[in-house]
């Protein structure tokens, strides 16, 4: 993933040449270093001066001789005033391990003349040695070219900034011997330049950093050509720590394709398919980023950062659950340009902040302002649309995993709570076949895939709650007896189910009846708390478990229930910093009940645009507390957009989610059988035709009184049966289904 650019400029042929010299393309150096300061300055050395400096580096130079500058046969010297080359042989070579290397199999290596050392020491003196081997042969070429001696006091100026820059190569030397890796900060700012053998990518945010170079040759990917994507157009959604975050409005596929010109005729249609499942890509919805805080991190993980972990570039910092450019960055990750490698995250964020582009809300207690903000953290490990991914893989890893953080700032008072949801853990399918709701399907039972799931989360929240609200009858009722059953052997004291049936006690009126569920989890709420800074941003409370809500889809009644759970927190938090009474609740402030409301209410569209498609079902319940006649009807009109898109839409949708997450099959992309030719629009066509013209023969036999048209109608009756009853036998390949990855029926 490549950071907003700041423009977009091609150019022909002809003028690349001119504009940028051919060897600035390919040599990267890392860009100034960010922390600990940028070092001392050096004087200024002419080109001249640089080419002539080959020194031994074993022999210095003694000051009351002039010795002739000769080649290097073992060490070249290293130039002083190329401060990023510095940087650049600091790295380490990650990944590298080889017999008698430091601790881990650590190496360091010079990039002047790529030897290899096993500890950040030995790296040190042999850069000290070179780098004053140079600055004092530099010295002599220039007194041998100017027949002159410099004044002592010159002299002891280059010195001290000798020293000074070597105190600073020391500090880096030894930070690096902890372990702790050279910062670079991300990229801002950036300008794509489009040549017709290359794409140029140049930082323009002020670090003077060179130009990367992307080969439109290249296919080194894991599709048959390679694709650049470059994220095009970004919006404010506000602060996160105070920090700036930005949506994702607009991204761009660059092809890097022109070997695909010799390719095959079979090679080219598949690249054209994949094409178009990237174009499909590019519309994805929901993506935040931010350059300088790691958004896929709750404020109790980044209150817990060390300090060396503080210093690691932003891909590394975070969560790889949340990362979900994390597939297709690993062509950067492999040839480590952090400054170019974007974090992105899926899934919401909604600030209750007057400087955000959300809302311009803030509610006043007395004269304290409360600000809430809501963030949703989308799982990448089993992405995918609603109809299509359900349940759990072997590894326990469920469809449609969403944490969500309620973040509270009042009173300097900063407090966050945190919940998470997720599809039942068992493996299991429902498969599109034009029904509207189609049958489930459970492959295994398999209990250990429940207790993967629940060790997991256990080890990565602390306790955990889960809530089950789906019903007790029908295909939904199999899920949940099977649910509960895997359930009784692995409940522990960490580990706790509760059932509550929503349709049966809240049904579609009685949303209030929601705190019957409220008081069965109050105490484990009340035991587990959350996660609480003072205004002195020191912390005192600590959460120490998380409520695990799903239902069928984890969608609509999941919202509606974290919903209540939040303002049950929320309500806590605000008493524990002492604006609310004991009995004070947010129900008394209309104003602020009806933005907080909303504010749920928008987090479940979003998350359910993101995998059904449409806005969530039961929004009114979210908004007004109650069902109403709008709501109704808009509820209707969503469940029929949801039936048309998981019929027809969502194959391909999937099939880019698949592309972008790398998971994907070739044996599958071109088994294609009776799927390419099966055609629901053409075979509905033929059924209305044929309904049309039987309608029509009737209409002439009474007129006409033919006997004949009634044979006619007949037929055309006929032709429409069996064609229905066609569709119905093989209504699975008539629908739009994935052809990366084979469904499990």
């Amino acid at each position: 993933m490549i950071p907003p650019q700041k423009s977009v400029v091609r150019i022909s042929s002809a003028s690349s040449q001119q504009l940028i010299p051919t060897n600035a393309f390919f040599r990267r150096f890392p860009p100034p270093i960010q922390s600990p300061p940028p070092p001392p300055q050096m004087s200024p050395v002419s080109d001249h001066d640089q080419q002539r400096l080959f020194l031994q580096p074993q022999h210095q130079p003694r000051w009351s001789q002039s010795p002739r500058p000769r080649r290097p046969t073992t060490e070249p010297a290293l130039s002083t005033t190329t401060t990023p080359a510095l940087a650049a042989s600091l790295r380490k070579s990650d990944g590298q391990e080889e017999t008698g290397g430091g601790e881990g199999g650590r190496v360091y290596n010079c990039t002047v003349c790529n030897k290899a050392f096993t500890s950040a020491p030995a790296l040190f003196s042999h850069m000290r040695r070179n780098l004053l081997i140079s600055m004092w042969g530099r010295r002599w070429i220039m007194h041998n070219h100017q027949r002159l001696r410099r004044p002592r006091r010159r002299e002891r100026e280059r010195t001290e900034q000798v020293d000074r820059f070597l105190d600073w190569f020391s500090k880096i030397a030894k930070m690096m011997e902890k372990g702790d890796p050279v910062v670079q900060k991300v990229y801002n700012r950036m300008r794509l330049w489009e040549f017709p053998d290359q794409y140029l990518v140049e930082p323009t945010d002020g670090s003077s950093a060179p130009f990367l170079a992307v080969s439109r040759y290249n296919a080194s990917f894991s599709l048959t050509g390679s694709y650049l994507l470059v994220i095009t157009g970004r919006e404010s959604a506000g602060t996160y720590v105070n920090k700036p975050i930005f949506r994702i409005s607009s991204m761009k596929i660059f092809p890097c394709d022109i070997s695909l010109k010799h390719a095959t005729e079979e090679h080219k249609r598949t690249e054209s398919e994949l094409s178009q499942l990237l174009h499909i890509a590019e519309n994805t919805p929901g993506l935040y980023f931010s350059y300088e805080v790691n958004l896929t991190l709750s404020l109790q993980r980044l209150h817990g950062l060390s300090e060396e972990s503080k210093l690691l570039p932003l891909w590394r910092q975070a969560d790889p659950r949340f990362l979900w450019n994390s597939y297709i960055s690993g062509f950067l990750v492999d040839n480590k340009l952090d400054p170019y490698l974007l974090p992105v995250m899926q899934g919401n964020i909604l600030l209750f902040d007057a400087s955000s582009g959300f809302t311009s809300f803030q509610y006043a207690l007395g004269e304290n302002i409360l600000k809430v903000s809501l963030i949703g953290r989308r799982c990448n490990r089993r992405t995918g649309t609603r109809m299509w991914t359900r349940g759990a893989d072997s590894d326990g890893f469920v469809a449609n995993f969403v944490e969500t953080e309620q973040i509270m700032q009042l009173n300097g008072h900063i407090a966050s709570f945190i919940q998470v949801r997720g599809s039942i853990p068992l493996i299991w399918d429902q498969i599109v076949d034009l029904t509207y709701k189609p049958k489930f399907f459970i492959w295994n039972f398999e209990p250990h895939v429940v207790e993967k799931h629940f060790n997991d989360l256990n080890k990565k929240y602390g306790n955990v709650l889960a809530v089950n609200l789906v019903n007790k009858h029908g295909d939904e009722g199999r899920l949940c007896e099977l649910f509960g059953f895997a359930m009784q052997h692995i409940a522990s004291d960490n580990i706790r189910y509760r059932h509550f049936d929503f349709h049966k006690i809240c049904g579609e009126l009685y949303i209030d009846w929601l705190s019957i569920l409220y008081y069965q989890i109050e105490i484990f709420l009340y035991k587990n708390r959350y996660f609480l800074l003072n205004d002195k941003r020191e912390k005192v409370e600590k959460q120490i478990g998380v409520v695990r809500t799903n239902c069928v889809d984890c969608l609509d009644r999941t919202n509606v229930t974290q919903s209540m759970i939040g303002r049950k927190m929320l309500e806590s938090q605000i008493r524990r910093v002492g604006v609310f009474h004991i009995d004070e609740t947010i129900r008394m402030h209309p104003k602020l009940d009806e933005c907080f409301k909303n504010m749920w209410a928008n987090h479940g569209d979003d998350i359910s645009i993101q995998y059904a498609g449409t806005r969530a079902l039961k929004g009114d319940f979210v908004r007004f507390g109650k069902r109403t006649i709008c709501g109704t009807v808009r509820e209707g009109w969503t469940a029929l957009v949801r039936y048309y898109l998981n019929n027809f839409c969502d194959g391909s949708k999937q099939d880019a989610i698949d592309l972008l997450h790398g998971h994907f099959s070739w044996l599958v992309l071109r088994n294609r059988s009776v799927e390419a030719v099966a055609s629901f629009p053409l075979a509905f066509s033929a059924i209305v035709s044929g309904i049309f013209y039987a309608m029509l023969s009737l209409i002439r036999v009474v007129d006409e009184h033919d006997p004949w048209n009634i044979f006619i109608s007949i037929m055309w009756g006929s032709m429409s049966y069996l064609v229905a009853m066609f569709v119905k036998a093989n209504a699975p390949i008539f629908c739009d289904r994935p052809r990366l990855n084979q469904p499990r029926l």
